[in-house]
């Protein structure tokens, strides 16, 4: 039985993968479907497309079960996505791959409080990006989730300056992906510069960077004096460690023990259900380190071994929250 005083931690970056189901406010192309990511993943927790509702109640119940049985992470924040929008701020579904509505996502979280945060998505180009906000915070939202790459808006775009301030206002986190998209095909790649997150940190948002900055393109790590200089001069900005021990990120890993004074401003995540691989921490740590490692099968557990027995200093996303909201902290 898992000691509950020992789950101190809370993943700020899980996905909550869903089939549309028809009520459920979710969409897939029928690109994305057919892509190789989505058929592996589909394969791997042996989802059945033809059977939506089923597959989607699996998806949860598989992630429920592993999280409750990780010795280390407590809850964890389950992350929705926004689609693409027009000129006019209306949803575009013809561009849009993937959506995970927020409803859905919130109302998840509702079911299992103990387990589980909302971390919903809004794509700042949507007409009613402000009100979003604010009813998303009301209904309990702890942080608003966005990939600029796939979802074909730049952070940087002064128009956003509002949205950010009712970010502020709200005490609602900024998550944005960092680097090269691969997941989903991503438009242009240049927006995700973590240079373009300086607009909503002045706006006095709180800012989390995905992936710690990682490019993503495995041979060299491009934003690493750009993370360095956003920790330096922001007190709000934060950066997680999700997929960073994916082969195209793991050199950014690696980088990161050189820099301890980074480590404060990191927060634990793992991007599930991507897979953690235990290949960083080869030749770096004791055999008996690594042993232990390679026989953690939990995935928010392998996390937390690879990055600490690497040395890499992290927090939980329980420190960002508010007083007010003790219950969520860990």
């Amino acid at each position: 039985m898992t000691n509950p005083a020992t789950k101190t931690l809370i993943d700020c970056h899980v996905h909550l993968a869903a089939l549309p189901d028809g009520d459920n406010g979710c969409y897939i192309s029928p690109k994305t479907l057919r892509s190789p990511l989505f058929r592996f993943l589909l394969w791997k927790h042996n989802l059945s497309p033809d059977k939506p509702r089923e597959a989607n109640h699996k998806y949860l119940a598989d992630l429920v079960s592993e999280l409750r049985a990780s010795r280390h992470v407590g809850k964890a924040v389950l992350l929705a996505m926004d689609g693409v929008y027009d000129h006019n701020g209306r949803l575009n579904q013809a561009h849009t791959d993937f959506l995970i509505g927020n409803d859905y996502v919130l109302n998840t979280a509702r079911a299992h409080p103990d387990l589980l945060l909302a971390g919903v998505s809004i794509n700042p180009q949507r007409r009613d990006a402000i009100d979003e906000v604010h009813r998303c915070a009301d209904a309990g939202a702890v942080l608003v989730k966005v990939l600029p790459n796939a979802k074909q808006f730049d952070p940087a775009n002064r128009r956003y300056t509002a949205f950010y301030r009712a970010l502020a206002e709200r005490k609602l986190p900024f998550l944005s992906h960092v680097g090269y998209e691969f997941s989903l095909m991503g438009k242009d790649q240049s927006v995700g510069d973590p240079d373009r997150l300086r607009l909503a940190l002045d706006e006095g948002a709180t800012v989390i960077a995905a992936h710690a900055c990682s490019y993503g393109l495995i041979l060299y790590e491009k934003f690493l004096p750009t993370l360095r200089d956003l920790v330096q001069r922001y007190p709000r900005f934060h950066a997680d460690i999700s997929a960073l021990t994916l082969p195209n990120r793991m050199r950014m890993l690696l980088h990161l023990r050189r820099y301890p004074e980074l480590h404060e401003r990191l927060l634990f995540g793992t991007d599930y259900p991507l897979s953690v691989f235990h290949a960083a921490a080869w030749g770096r740590v004791t055999l008996g380190t690594l042993r232990r490692i390679i026989k953690t099968t939990n995935r928010f557990d392998r996390q937390v071994e690879v990055c600490r027995g690497l040395k890499l200093g992290f927090r939980s996303f329980g420190d960002l929250l508010p007083p007010a909201s003790t219950s969520l902290r860990g």
